[in-house]
């Protein structure tokens, strides 16, 4: 395909459970949403580091039980008695930054006094453990800190390749199986790095309105790892 000028001509990313690439690292993960009758009080926290499927696995979750999503960042305490619907479901992403926005943690407190009473499921996402969140209302802290958590593990190489190939694919841009093999082999198993990584290819190759190559793979994959350091 030629792409003759320096615009993002990204597609985006392909997010129903058909797209999902099941793995060991997300095994148990994807266990625990699919039995969501199995949630103590209906609740339950989903862990990962950054670029590990958490909002793939959101939004096809969101659909298939007609959840309510949002930002734990857009939160505000006089939303909370709309978000959360009578024997219906919600999902709360990037909870980790609630302690940092202004109403958030107001407002996630209030959503779970309300879920329990309401039967409404609530899902939410986050990169830490909530003592890491920087939480301020110690009722706030304790329910999160009792919450049920499933965790999204490393990915192997296999998850690795994979990603990376829809990665490309959501890009619209073909790639050789050797370098993806080659990806595989000299970056870290960082699904959040692999995401950086092929967004800055893309930039490199409009810009050269040349393919992707081994040589931008080199240059762009030894600078992230120097900005990562």
């Amino acid at each position: 395909m030629s792409r003759q000028l320096t615009l993002d001509l990204t597609t985006p990313p392909a997010h129903s459970r058909a797209d999902f690439l099941p793995a060991a690292a997300n095994e148990s993960a994807l266990a625990a949403l699919d039995a969501p009758q199995d949630w103590p009080q209906g609740r339950m926290l989903l862990i990962g580091p950054e670029g590990a499927g958490k909002s793939h696995m959101a939004a096809f979750w969101a659909a298939e039980n007609g959840a309510r999503r949002i930002k734990a960042a857009a939160l505000r305490p006089e939303m909370a008695d709309h978000l959360v619907a009578e024997s219906g479901a919600l999902v709360v992403e990037d909870a980790d930054r609630a302690g940092r926005a202004a109403g958030a943690e107001q407002a996630l407190f209030h959503l779970w006094n309300l879920c329990g009473p309401r039967d409404c499921l609530l899902l939410l996402t986050a990169r830490s453990a909530p003592r890491d969140w920087g939480l301020l209302l110690p009722d706030l802290r304790s329910r999160m800190d009792a919450m049920p958590q499933v965790r999204l593990g490393s990915p192997d190489e296999a998850l690795l390749s994979a990603v990376l190939v829809k990665l490309f694919s959501d890009r619209q841009l073909s790639v050789s199986s050797e370098l993806i093999e080659w990806l595989v082999l000299h970056m870290d198993r960082d699904l959040g790095q692999a995401r950086r990584l092929v967004a800055a290819m893309d930039r490199a190759a409009m810009a050269t309105k040349g393919p992707v190559t081994r040589r931008i793979a080199v240059e762009l994959l030894d600078k992230l790892a120097r900005s990562d350091a």
